[in-house]
């Protein structure tokens, strides 16, 4: 899924004549101390789960240049890794942009220029001189040098400034606009609906939480950009002519403002953003509240910074005044026979399975960008039916996640000095003992319960699965389903292709995600087919034992979902055993990995 995604990224960028650059390669999971982590995995989990994605995007999207993550890989680190930049990016891949650094990644200027990290970022004086004195005494090559700068020049000589294009400066900034906000909606998720959604213009809302009004775009540090506007739901439900409570909205404005006062200027930019806390209301005010309004929105906001990691209280989980507030905004609205509407700003997982049943409907909006706040009130008006599905698996508690064991990694030397930038990490190691029971393999692996599964989300409408056909054409696997929307109103939907491997001598998960694809706008009683097409060379899983991609001899069960519990259809076809292709014996861990297993 996530090269999928990066591909079509890509491919847009790169169809205005702009380069992308992919990032971080490879296993940069953890931020905590991330300049200084040694990523301890296997190398099945690492061809099948983290190069899986890279992988799909160069073949898909041929990006421009691809950025070297911070952390070591079994013991190297990445942008000093000639096996894994040299032999397995240039040699085994066949790619033929050029490798950036992440900025001031790496110890050794002349181990990465050697490794084939032809860019180094931001560049260092240091750096130049540890260069030119290899140079010098014969320890580079100048022909390596002349090697990683041919890559970079290949890529600048297709940039407009090489080209001496004139830009206009009059970019269509309201159709932009449009697009940014269809582009936000079509991406989010409806978790919940007790006939709750969508609110009609009559309604008067109650609009409460702090992010209702201080919407959160974005990411923080990398993730950030500098915004021409913001559009807060509040101003997005405004413009849409919502009826508020303006006493309501009022208090909040003033409690804002006084809380962010308290709140001092963060050090770097790359840090967290302090969010304001959620005001408090007694259980009269919200009485009260509930009388003269009809129906209740409350949005929850989250956001994280670079250089460190989500935490379990006061994030994941939510406080004990979030906790409260929502169970009394349920107690006060439903005694008065009104919704109660939960919208989530937030840009990853977080607990939702004890509080869930407090809201009638739950939107997931992410962290949206500018057009969040119109967006927003598109889909809880019904301009926008809902039509985005979890790219990750909500859990019930943190722990049902594997990874938590040694996520973010240990510190080799727990009495080892604290640097004072974070860009200077503590020495540490982060064992990837779930090899590939990551997500929803995971889940579905040890049959353990989640909050929403992985590839989730609900509609206004309701759809029909029908005709599923798969056709083989040598290694091309062609699989075509018809999709008819049977509901009341006009919508889209994602078509998930999931598929079981035969059985064989390794273990592997119960399935696995090989496309997916939306349905055009379907108006009510309307079908279409949907195709989607996969490869054998995909249907393999990587052995360790003799460093190939290997297809067992049986059946492979092809499965159309509307989601990773909801299988709809499904057919299975018969392929011989085979060598997919056979690989170097690259980046192997230098220690045993106890990896989690079902045998």
């Amino acid at each position: 899924m996530g090269g999928k995604i990066t591909a079509a990224f890509v491919n847009g960028v790169q169809s205005e004549g702009i380069g992308a650059t992919i990032k971080h390669f490879v296993a940069n999971n953890s931020e905590t101390n991330r300049t200084a982590l040694n990523t301890i995995v296997s190398e099945r989990a690492l061809r099948e789960i983290y190069l899986k994605g890279f992988k799909i995007a160069i073949d898909e999207s041929n990006p421009w240049a691809i950025m070297s993550s911070y952390n070591k890989i079994n013991g190297i680190y990445a942008s000093e890794n000639e096996d894994l930049l040299t032999k397995l990016l240039r040699d085994e891949w066949g790619y033929e942009g050029f490798v950036m650094t992440d900025w001031f990644a790496g110890r050794d200027a002349v181990a990465q220029m050697i490794a084939g990290n032809d860019l180094l970022m931001p560049g260092t004086n240091l750096q130049y001189n540890a260069i030119l004195e290899a140079v010098k005494s014969g320890k580079l090559d100048e022909t390596i040098l002349d090697r990683n700068i041919g890559k970079i020049l290949k890529q600048y000589f297709k940039t407009f400034s090489f080209n001496k294009y004139v830009p206009t400066n009059k970019p269509d900034l309201e159709a932009n606009k449009i697009i940014a906000r269809n582009a936000a909606a079509e991406g989010m998720v409806l978790l919940q609906n007790n006939k709750a959604l969508p609110i009609n213009k009559d309604t008067k809302v109650a609009l409460f939480g702090v992010t209702s009004y201080e919407t959160i775009a974005g990411g923080t540090g990398s993730g950030d950009v500098n915004k021409a506007y913001m559009t807060s739901v509040f101003e997005g439900l405004k413009g849409a002519d919502f009826k508020f409570d303006n006493s309501l909205t009022s208090d909040y404005e003033v409690y804002i403002k006084e809380e962010k006062a308290k709140i001092p200027p963060k050090k770097m930019f790359f840090e967290k953003d302090i969010l304001v806390p959620e005001k408090k209301w007694t259980e009269e005010e919200l009485s009260a509240l509930a009388s003269n309004n009809d129906v209740a929105i409350f949005t929850l906001g989250r956001t994280s910074g670079e250089f460190q990691d989500r935490v379990l209280e006061g994030d994941f989980n939510l406080t004990q005044d979030e906790v409260l507030l929502i169970k009394n905004l349920s107690d006060a609205f439903h005694a008065k026979n009104k919704k109660f509407i939960i919208v989530l700003n937030i840009g990853g997982v977080i607990e939702t399975q004890s509080w869930k049943h407090f809201a009638d409907a739950i939107l997931l909006a992410w962290q949206p960008g500018q057009e969040a706040g119109n967006a927003i009130a598109d889909i809880l008006f019904g301009n926008i039916n809902p039509s985005g599905k979890l790219p990750v698996t909500f859990p019930v508690t943190l722990t049902d996640i594997p990874s938590t064991k040694n996520f973010p990694g240990n510190v080799i030397d727990p009495k080892a000095p604290k640097p004072n930038s974070p860009l200077m990490g503590v020495p540490s190691q982060e064992i990837y003992e779930e090899g590939i029971y990551i997500g929803y393999r995971f889940f579905d692996a040890f049959n353990v319960e989640s909050s929403y599964p992985f590839g989730f989300g609900l509609s206004y409408t309701t759809f029909d699965y029908s005709d599923l056909n798969i056709l083989q054409d040598g290694d091309d696997i062609t699989v075509s389903c018809s999709v008819k929307n049977t509901g009341n109103t006009d919508g889209k939907e994602v078509i998930q292709l999931y598929v079981k491997s035969a059985l064989g001598l390794v273990e592997k998960p119960e399935k696995e995600l090989k496309g997916f694809a939306k349905t055009e706008l379907l108006k009510v009683g309307e079908s279409q087919t949907i195709v989607i097409k996969t490869n054998v060379k995909d249907l393999g899983y990587y052995n360790t034992v003799s460093h190939a991609w290997t297809l067992d001899a049986g059946r492979y069960d092809f499965m159309v979902a509307s989601h990773s519990k909801a299988i709809k259809l499904n057919k299975e076809i018969s392929l011989d055993a085979r060598i997919i292709e056979t690989t170097q014996l690259l980046m192997s861990p230098q220690v045993e990995i106890k990896e989690l297993s079902r045998n």
